[in-house]
């Protein structure tokens, strides 16, 4: 048996278990990543993340619940089992490997500097020293940042959400912020309050924490969810439905993008 139909063999047999059990399958999110996780105006919760969500849920005869977190308090409110799985644009890291298991990758995307239009900045220690950078709390982003620039005067200043960030960045308070490309180009620069604003410079790069793409969070112990997960991902990316997902909201290949 190949390793794909080995894995969606398992979550056949996992969705079969869960649907016995009247399982409801509880996703920890922060709905502050336009267009991975967002909010409609009537307060109903989209995003590229969210259909991935319900997908696996549907897929695992699972009923689909969406538990709002603050996203770097993510992974103690999974521990403290107040969801069953990270599903918010959390990267995979060596870090945060030692905390949590992670799920087959559900998506790479790059990382940048984004700044005024024009900007002499680049995304380097030394152009950036004494400028404020926003970052999001408890993201891959906030650790490279720190890792890297901090140490030779780069002024970090961290945020709970996005929005936060966009709107000091918008009056400026902040000179530029390190965000996933993919979120910053769809839920920022394409918009009205964006305008003005630009990538600048290459995408980071850091094997350690960029190179795992973003994956779904879980408990260590959690084995059975973990391997009924990647049966589902297998699946959704075999008979093309995932394909079909991702082009609603990108225009390139979301899942190969690093």
């Amino acid at each position: 048996m190949t390793k794909v139909a080995l894995a969606i063999a398992l979550a056949l047999a996992a969705g079969s278990a869960l649907a016995n059990e009247g399982k409801t399958l509880r996703f920890g999110v922060d709905p502050t990543y336009p267009p991975f996780e967002a909010k409609t105006p009537d307060g109903k919760l989209t995003g590229f993340d969210i259909d991935l969500g319900n997908a696996i849920c549907a897929r695992l005869k699972a009923r689909c619940a969406w538990v709002e977190n603050s996203f770097d308090g993510m992974v103690p409110a999974l521990k403290a089992r107040k969801f069953d799985a990270i599903l918010s644009s959390m990267r995979v890291t060596e870090q945060r490997q030692k905390q949590i298991a992670f799920s087959d990758k559900l998506y790479g995307g790059p990382s940048f500097l984004v700044a005024k239009k024009g900007s002499a900045l680049q995304p380097t220690g030394e152009s950036l020293k004494g400028k404020r950078i926003g970052v999001q709390q408890g993201s891959v982003q906030e650790t490279y940042v720190k890792a890297h620039w901090e140490s030779v005067g780069v002024n970090v200043v961290p945020y709970q959400n996005a929005d936060q960030i966009y709107q000091d960045l918008v009056v400026g308070r902040l000179d530029g912020t390190i965000q996933p490309g993919p979120q910053a180009d769809l839920g920022f620069l394409k918009t009205a309050r964006g305008q003005g604003f630009a990538f600048i410079g290459q995408h980071l790069v850091d094997a350690k924490l960029f190179a795992g793409g973003v994956a779904i969070g879980l408990r260590q112990e959690d084995t059975a969810l973990r391997q009924a997960i990647n049966g589902a991902i297998a699946a959704m990316l075999k008979d093309g439905s995932y394909q079909k997902m991702a082009s609603k909201y990108f225009g390139f290949d979301i899942y190969h993008d690093q």
